[in-house]
């Protein structure tokens, strides 16, 4: 394909999505709609398929094809809603179809023009969101990285080419090396990966190393719980990660690429090799791309599911077949990578950004963010929040406007009591610490640290320590061993909190645990060792008094600790049995239409009895 080809590409593709670039026209009945159904994983576990396939079983049977065209898109980033779809050129967005709806779909939206108002999601205020302008979860975003992904279709290289796919590609080999690295190093774009390494400085390395061969490298290894950034990126716009890619090795004079994904994101991996044949067909991989010379292509390595691995250098030793452990720094990638020659390791969601910085240029770019840390971030915003998805907001928000203004709040009246940041590796940010913004520097004066983009929201039915006790677990087991600091002193601060949760800890425990950790932040061998003990130390910072009362008072006011907490039975008892009937180790006691008591000593504290009784006599003491 020539740049000629490339523009006609575009310009046709754009005639057959004319409906996609048309907005808030009035809905009127029969007139031509596009049906945008996200296929990703969270709605396509929830029945997509199914629903796509009533959904032409009723075009066709309404005598309707003329008029209609479904296409499968990509995430719309509020996944607890799904199954997902809109309308083009209304913009009309319904959430929570199922297979049943489809036929409504097509006889009352598009045949007669009603809205469906009971499939209209309504805000937090109680406005109707009919249309997604409307909706405050979309309209208090900013999309770069997400621009496109509610608009094209993952398996249409050429639905990617009418938004101007590969433009930014041709548009780099216009440029030299240095003018490509110049671009990135203004832009100030920095790794979305957690460390916030400038994304030029890591690419000038890279050119300024002589090699026979250097290496482009994609790390979609993400294993942070409650993290699916760079999954839906991978799955719902894989050419923006080729594109970008292509640009890097162009601009760092390497001819081979790799992404590096998960076993477990099946969907991912069949939408990139999907992807990469489409460009390679279209001549933008492989041997002279766009009449440019240049020659690029890329593979696709799949992990086997270890968190360590997401660590550049556990990361090389895995693609390279050896076991997936970090080595010592320096060399650095960028001087030693795989295979010993110059790589550059850049997440998903950073390489997603590198067209957009090269299409618009660093000045555009950097209008967005902050002076330090320019564009946007993604979060996965999860826990005890109303909007549960993806979300994607300027460097420099407030913790404050994402938790309440975009993620609605935390539902059922419960009160806020902090916020995760980070992945396991973050810390927690308190109630009233709010108001911090998210930039690499003001997190860590709050005790935690951008990540990879994982946001998790505790509400006051959290206990604090068995929530560090959570993250130290799943450290001190995805840890490689190979450092005694992360393999020894996690698996040591993990003996400790069980300890506390247990009710048997003492105070000394609380000062052994600090200094255990301060230690494992200060001399492990990798990132992740280093950051692993963050929960406990920011959990310890604002909430020492959770600490002491498991330790003093042998209280868990959360009611989460099973050892600290006991079950009772009310006045308000009606004696019908339903909890004796239930009851799993016959700890219930009591005749009929009596009140019944709960034997402490053989009681396991299921919880099963409180939710199977009626008029809930039974409570939890903590």
């Amino acid at each position: 394909m020539t740049i000629e080809e490339l523009k006609k590409c575009r310009d046709k593709r754009r005639k057959i999505n004319h409906l996609r670039f048309r907005e808030n026209e009035k809905l009127e009945p029969m007139q031509d709609t596009e049906i945008l159904i996200c296929s990703s994983t969270g709605c396509h576990s929830c029945g997509t398929d199914k629903i796509i396939a009533k959904l032409n079983e009723c075009v066709k049977k309404y005598g309707v094809e003329d008029k209609v065209r479904i296409t499968k898109i990509g995430c719309f980033g509020l996944c607890a809603m799904g199954p997902i779809v809109s309308f083009k050129p209304t913009d009309i967005f319904y959430t929570k179809l199922t297979e049943a709806d489809a036929e409504r779909i097509v006889k009352e939206h598009i045949i007669e023009g009603k809205i469906l108002e009971d499939k209209v999601y309504i805000n937090e205020d109680g406005s109707r969101a009919e249309t997604i302008s409307k909706f405050h979860f979309y309209s208090r975003q900013k999309f770069v990285a997400r621009k496109n992904l509610r608009l094209i279709s993952p398996d249409s290289i050429e639905d990617y080419i009418a938004l101007d796919g590969y433009f930014a590609l041709s548009k780099a080999f216009s440029m030299t090396s240095e003018e490509i690295i110049e671009e990135m190093t203004n832009s100030g774009l920095r790794g979305r990966g957690g460390a916030g390494f400038p994304t030029g400085k890591k690419w000038k390395t890279a050119y300024n190393e002589k090699a026979d061969q250097k290496y482009v490298i994609c790390n979609g290894d993400e294993g942070d719980p409650g993290a699916f950034m760079d999954r839906t990126i991978l799955e719902s716009n894989p050419h923006s990660i080729i594109e970008g890619m292509a640009i890097a090795g162009y601009a760092v004079q390497a001819t081979k690429g790799v992404i590096y994904v998960r076993a477990e994101y099946k969907l991912a991996g069949e939408k990139l090799a999907h992807a990469i044949k489409e460009a390679r067909n279209y001549g933008l991989l492989g041997e002279n791309i766009l009449g440019s010379g240049f020659n690029f292509d890329i593979e696709l390595s799949f992990g086997a599911g270890a968190f360590v691995c997401g660590e550049e250098t556990a990361l090389i030793q895995s693609v390279e077949g050896k076991r997936g452990e970090p080595v010592s720094k320096p060399p650095y990638p960028a001087v030693s990578g795989l295979y010993g020659k110059p790589t550059i390791i850049n997440n998903v969601e950073t390489l997603t950004l590198v067209p957009t910085v090269i299409l618009y240029g660093a000045d555009e770019f950097r209008k967005i963010g902050t002076k330090s840390s320019a564009g946007t971030k993604i979060f996965a915003l999860s826990g005890k929040i109303r909007n549960t998805g993806l979300i994607e907001v300027p460097i420099g928000e407030t913790i404050d406007k994402i938790v309440n203004e975009i993620g609605g709040g935390v539902p059922n009246g419960k009160k806020l009591k902090a916020v995760q940041i980070g992945g396991p590796s973050g810390g927690c940010v308190p109630a009233h610490k709010l108001d911090a913004v998210v930039d690499y520097e003001s997190l860590k004066e709050v005790g935690t640290m951008m990540g990879s983009g994982g946001m998790i929201v505790v509400d006051e039915d959290t206990c604090m320590v068995d929530f560090a006790k959570f993250f130290i677990e799943f450290s001190q087991d995805e840890s490689c061993g190979k450092c005694v600091p992360c393999r020894v002193g996690n698996k040591r601060m993990l003996e400790i909190l069980t300890k506390i949760t247990d009710g048997e800890g003492t105070m000394q425990d609380l000062d052994e645990l600090e200094a255990l950790a301060n230690h494992i932040k200060s001399s492990s061998l990798c990132g992740l060792g280093q950051s692993s003990p963050n929960p406990v130390l920011s959990t310890l910072q604002y909430f020492r008094h959770e600490y002491e009362e498991h330790i003093i008072d042998k209280k868990c006011s959360a009611g989460v600790c099973k050892k600290l907490l006991t079950y009772e039975i009310s006045d308000k008892c009606i004696g019908c049995g339903l909890c004796k009937r239930g009851c799993p180790t016959h700890a219930i006691e009591g005749e009929v239409r009596s009140k019944h008591k709960i034997n402490q000593n053989i009681c396991v504290k299921c919880g099963l009895c409180e939710s199977k009784c009626p008029v809930k006599a039974i409570f939890k003491k903590g």
